[in-house]
Protein backbone atom coordinates (compact mmCIF):
# COMPACT_ATOMS: atom_id res chain seq x y z
CA UNK A 1 0.00 0.00 0.00
CA UNK A 2 0.91 3.59 -0.81
CA UNK A 3 -0.56 5.55 1.60
CA UNK A 4 -0.59 10.03 1.43
CA UNK A 5 -1.57 11.74 4.50
CA UNK A 6 -2.44 15.35 4.63
CA UNK A 7 -3.79 17.84 6.73
CA UNK A 8 -5.27 21.33 7.65
CA UNK A 9 -3.01 22.12 11.12
CA UNK A 10 0.21 21.92 9.33
CA UNK A 11 3.21 19.62 9.00
CA UNK A 12 4.50 20.28 12.69
CA UNK A 13 1.08 19.41 14.28
CA UNK A 14 0.55 16.41 16.71
CA UNK A 15 -1.84 15.10 15.14
CA UNK A 16 -0.40 14.35 11.47
CA UNK A 17 2.58 12.81 13.39
CA UNK A 18 0.68 10.28 15.53
CA UNK A 19 -1.59 9.66 12.38
CA UNK A 20 1.45 8.83 9.99
CA UNK A 21 3.34 6.70 12.18
CA UNK A 22 0.12 4.64 13.13
CA UNK A 23 -0.12 4.52 9.21
CA UNK A 24 2.55 2.61 8.49
CA UNK A 25 2.02 -0.83 9.86
CA UNK A 26 -0.93 -0.65 6.33
CA UNK A 27 2.20 0.23 4.01
CA UNK A 28 4.59 3.24 2.66
CA UNK A 29 3.19 6.69 4.17
CA UNK A 30 4.71 9.88 1.92
CA UNK A 31 3.10 12.93 3.96
CA UNK A 32 2.63 16.10 2.19
CA UNK A 33 0.70 18.69 4.01
CA UNK A 34 0.71 22.77 4.68
CA UNK A 35 3.68 24.36 5.86
CA UNK A 36 1.69 26.33 8.23
CA UNK A 37 -2.01 25.86 10.08
CA UNK A 38 -4.47 26.01 7.22
CA UNK A 39 -7.57 25.23 9.63
CA UNK A 40 -11.22 26.15 7.72
CA UNK A 41 -9.32 26.66 4.21
CA UNK A 42 -12.15 24.72 2.84
CA UNK A 43 -12.09 23.15 -0.65
CA UNK A 44 -9.44 26.06 -1.82
CA UNK A 45 -6.93 26.02 -4.48
CA UNK A 46 -4.04 28.48 -5.14
CA UNK A 47 -4.12 29.54 -8.99
CA UNK A 48 -2.57 33.16 -8.41
CA UNK A 49 0.75 32.23 -7.36
CA UNK A 50 3.27 29.45 -7.67
CA UNK A 51 3.72 27.11 -4.95
CA UNK A 52 6.90 26.12 -2.98
CA UNK A 53 7.49 22.62 -1.78
CA UNK A 54 9.96 21.49 0.83
CA UNK A 55 11.44 18.09 1.76
CA UNK A 56 11.67 17.92 5.51
CA UNK A 57 13.30 14.45 5.29
CA UNK A 58 12.32 11.47 3.45
CA UNK A 59 9.18 11.12 1.96
CA UNK A 60 7.73 14.47 4.39
CA UNK A 61 6.76 17.51 2.31
CA UNK A 62 5.75 20.57 3.10
CA UNK A 63 3.64 22.97 0.85
CA UNK A 64 3.31 26.50 1.42
CA UNK A 65 -0.67 26.12 0.09
CA UNK A 66 -4.05 24.50 1.16
CA UNK A 67 -4.89 21.02 2.19
CA UNK A 68 -6.30 20.69 -1.45
CA UNK A 69 -2.99 21.88 -2.92
CA UNK A 70 -1.24 19.86 -0.83
CA UNK A 71 -3.34 16.44 -2.85
CA UNK A 72 -2.67 17.76 -5.98
CA UNK A 73 1.00 17.53 -5.08
CA UNK A 74 1.22 14.88 -3.67
CA UNK A 75 -0.77 13.27 -6.80
CA UNK A 76 0.64 14.85 -9.41
CA UNK A 77 3.89 15.19 -8.88
CA UNK A 78 5.78 14.11 -5.52
CA UNK A 79 3.83 10.86 -5.42
CA UNK A 80 6.25 7.80 -7.91
CA UNK A 81 2.27 6.55 -8.73
CA UNK A 82 -0.97 7.64 -7.45
CA UNK A 83 -1.48 6.44 -3.48
CA UNK A 84 -3.96 3.66 -2.85
CA UNK A 85 -5.57 6.05 -0.21
CA UNK A 86 -5.46 9.31 0.82
CA UNK A 87 -5.71 10.36 4.86
CA UNK A 88 -6.25 13.64 6.03
CA UNK A 89 -5.93 14.18 9.19
CA UNK A 90 -5.62 14.34 12.79
CA UNK A 91 -7.54 17.71 13.14
CA UNK A 92 -7.51 19.32 16.70
CA UNK A 93 -11.53 19.53 16.74
CA UNK A 94 -14.46 18.12 15.78
CA UNK A 95 -15.38 18.52 11.89
CA UNK A 96 -18.91 17.10 12.40
CA UNK A 97 -22.06 18.81 10.85
CA UNK A 98 -22.06 21.86 9.27
CA UNK A 99 -18.73 22.27 9.98
CA UNK A 100 -17.37 20.15 7.18
CA UNK A 101 -17.95 23.14 4.74
CA UNK A 102 -15.45 24.74 6.26
CA UNK A 103 -13.10 21.76 6.96
CA UNK A 104 -9.82 21.82 4.94
CA UNK A 105 -8.94 18.30 6.76
CA UNK A 106 -12.42 16.98 5.20
CA UNK A 107 -11.93 19.07 2.01
CA UNK A 108 -8.37 17.34 1.79
CA UNK A 109 -10.23 13.99 0.98
CA UNK A 110 -13.11 15.12 -1.22
CA UNK A 111 -10.25 16.81 -3.63
CA UNK A 112 -8.95 12.72 -3.37
CA UNK A 113 -12.36 11.52 -3.98
CA UNK A 114 -12.78 13.74 -7.18
CA UNK A 115 -9.38 12.23 -8.40
CA UNK A 116 -10.99 8.54 -7.71
CA UNK A 117 -8.79 7.49 -4.91
CA UNK A 118 -10.13 6.15 -1.44
CA UNK A 119 -9.95 8.86 1.09
CA UNK A 120 -10.55 9.32 4.98
CA UNK A 121 -10.51 12.11 6.76
CA UNK A 122 -9.78 11.80 11.11
CA UNK A 123 -10.91 14.45 13.62
CA UNK A 124 -10.22 14.19 17.26
CA UNK A 125 -13.70 16.07 18.89
CA UNK A 126 -11.55 18.67 21.02
CA UNK A 127 -10.15 21.79 20.99
CA UNK A 128 -8.52 22.07 24.17
CA UNK A 129 -5.01 20.42 25.41
CA UNK A 130 -4.96 16.65 24.76
CA UNK A 131 -2.69 13.77 25.01
CA UNK A 132 -4.88 11.57 22.80
CA UNK A 133 -3.35 11.68 19.23
CA UNK A 134 -2.23 7.76 19.28
CA UNK A 135 -5.44 6.95 20.37
CA UNK A 136 -7.66 8.49 17.78
CA UNK A 137 -4.59 7.24 15.11
CA UNK A 138 -4.99 3.25 16.22
CA UNK A 139 -8.86 4.22 15.81
CA UNK A 140 -7.78 5.48 12.26
CA UNK A 141 -5.36 2.57 11.03
CA UNK A 142 -8.55 -0.09 12.10
CA UNK A 143 -11.05 1.90 9.88
CA UNK A 144 -8.47 2.57 6.90
CA UNK A 145 -7.74 -1.49 7.37
CA UNK A 146 -11.32 -2.04 6.51
CA UNK A 147 -11.56 0.66 3.71
CA UNK A 148 -8.68 -1.29 1.93
CA UNK A 149 -10.45 -4.33 2.27
CA UNK A 150 -13.67 -4.01 1.92
CA UNK A 151 -13.33 -0.63 -0.85
CA UNK A 152 -15.88 2.19 -1.15
CA UNK A 153 -19.25 2.58 -2.93
CA UNK A 154 -18.97 4.97 -5.67
CA UNK A 155 -18.66 8.42 -5.01
CA UNK A 156 -18.09 8.07 -1.38
CA UNK A 157 -15.19 8.73 1.01
CA UNK A 158 -15.35 8.74 4.92
CA UNK A 159 -15.21 11.10 7.93
CA UNK A 160 -13.95 9.71 11.02
CA UNK A 161 -14.65 11.61 14.23
CA UNK A 162 -13.13 10.17 17.48
CA UNK A 163 -13.68 11.21 21.03
CA UNK A 164 -11.01 12.57 23.22
CA UNK A 165 -10.64 9.01 25.27
CA UNK A 166 -7.86 6.50 25.63
CA UNK A 167 -8.23 4.16 23.22
CA UNK A 168 -9.16 1.71 25.86
CA UNK A 169 -12.49 3.86 26.27
CA UNK A 170 -13.36 4.69 22.80
CA UNK A 171 -16.39 3.24 21.79
CA UNK A 172 -16.94 0.85 18.65
CA UNK A 173 -17.56 3.19 15.77
CA UNK A 174 -21.49 3.75 14.44
CA UNK A 175 -22.08 4.51 11.15
CA UNK A 176 -23.75 8.21 11.25
CA UNK A 177 -25.15 10.88 9.36
CA UNK A 178 -24.07 14.59 9.48
CA UNK A 179 -25.47 16.43 12.10
CA UNK A 180 -27.19 19.78 12.61
CA UNK A 181 -24.98 22.88 14.28
CA UNK A 182 -26.89 25.72 16.28
CA UNK A 183 -24.17 28.32 15.47
CA UNK A 184 -24.31 31.74 16.85
CA UNK A 185 -21.88 33.99 15.27
CA UNK A 186 -19.98 36.82 16.67
CA UNK A 187 -17.84 39.66 15.14
CA UNK A 188 -15.12 40.72 17.80
CA UNK A 189 -14.47 44.02 17.03
CA UNK A 190 -11.17 45.86 19.15
CA UNK A 191 -8.85 48.78 18.43
CA UNK A 192 -5.12 48.14 17.65
CA UNK A 193 -2.67 50.55 19.86
CA UNK A 194 -2.44 52.67 17.01
CA UNK A 195 -5.51 53.29 17.16
CA UNK A 196 -6.82 51.44 13.90
CA UNK A 197 -10.15 49.10 14.07
CA UNK A 198 -9.81 45.40 13.90
CA UNK A 199 -12.23 42.84 13.52
CA UNK A 200 -11.74 38.59 14.65
CA UNK A 201 -14.74 36.51 13.17
CA UNK A 202 -15.62 34.34 16.25
CA UNK A 203 -18.63 32.79 17.97
CA UNK A 204 -20.38 31.57 20.73
CA UNK A 205 -19.85 28.46 22.59
CA UNK A 206 -21.48 25.86 19.79
CA UNK A 207 -24.49 23.96 20.37
CA UNK A 208 -25.47 20.74 18.46
CA UNK A 209 -29.51 19.10 17.37
CA UNK A 210 -28.58 15.61 19.87
CA UNK A 211 -30.15 13.69 17.28
CA UNK A 212 -29.59 9.77 17.65
CA UNK A 213 -28.18 8.57 14.10
CA UNK A 214 -26.07 11.97 13.95
CA UNK A 215 -22.37 12.46 13.77
CA UNK A 216 -22.38 14.58 16.93
CA UNK A 217 -24.21 12.14 19.03
CA UNK A 218 -22.21 8.79 18.75
CA UNK A 219 -19.49 10.94 20.08
CA UNK A 220 -21.14 12.31 22.88
CA UNK A 221 -21.60 8.85 23.32
CA UNK A 222 -17.95 7.77 23.49
CA UNK A 223 -18.67 6.88 20.03
CA UNK A 224 -15.85 6.70 16.86
CA UNK A 225 -18.58 8.55 14.13
CA UNK A 226 -17.88 7.59 10.41
CA UNK A 227 -20.04 9.27 7.88
CA UNK A 228 -20.35 8.62 4.66
CA UNK A 229 -19.72 11.77 2.53
CA UNK A 230 -20.01 12.19 -1.45
CA UNK A 231 -19.94 15.33 -3.05
CA UNK A 232 -23.51 15.64 -4.65
CA UNK A 233 -24.97 19.31 -3.19
CA UNK A 234 -28.11 18.99 -5.06
CA UNK A 235 -31.37 18.97 -2.88
CA UNK A 236 -33.25 16.66 -4.46
CA UNK A 237 -36.32 16.78 -2.27
CA UNK A 238 -36.63 20.44 -3.61
CA UNK A 239 -36.24 19.60 -7.55
CA UNK A 240 -40.16 18.36 -7.79
CA UNK A 241 -41.02 22.02 -6.20
CA UNK A 242 -38.96 24.03 -8.33
CA UNK A 243 -40.00 22.11 -11.11
CA UNK A 244 -43.45 23.50 -10.82
CA UNK A 245 -42.45 27.24 -11.02
CA UNK A 246 -43.28 29.13 -14.15
CA UNK A 247 -39.65 30.86 -14.87
CA UNK A 248 -40.54 33.39 -18.24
Amino acid sequence: MNILVTNDDGIGAAGIKALAEALTELGTVTVVAPDRERSAAGHSLTLHSPLRVFELRDRWFAVDGTPTDCVNMGIHSLLEAPPDLVVSGINHGGNMGDDITYSGTVAAAMEANLMGIPALAVSLATFGPTEHFPDAAKVAVQVARMLIQQGLPADTFLNLNVPNLPFSEIKAPLITRQGKRSFVGKIVDKTDPRGRKYYWIGSEEPSFLDDEGTDFNAVGKGHSSLTPLHLDLTNHRAMEALKQWQIA
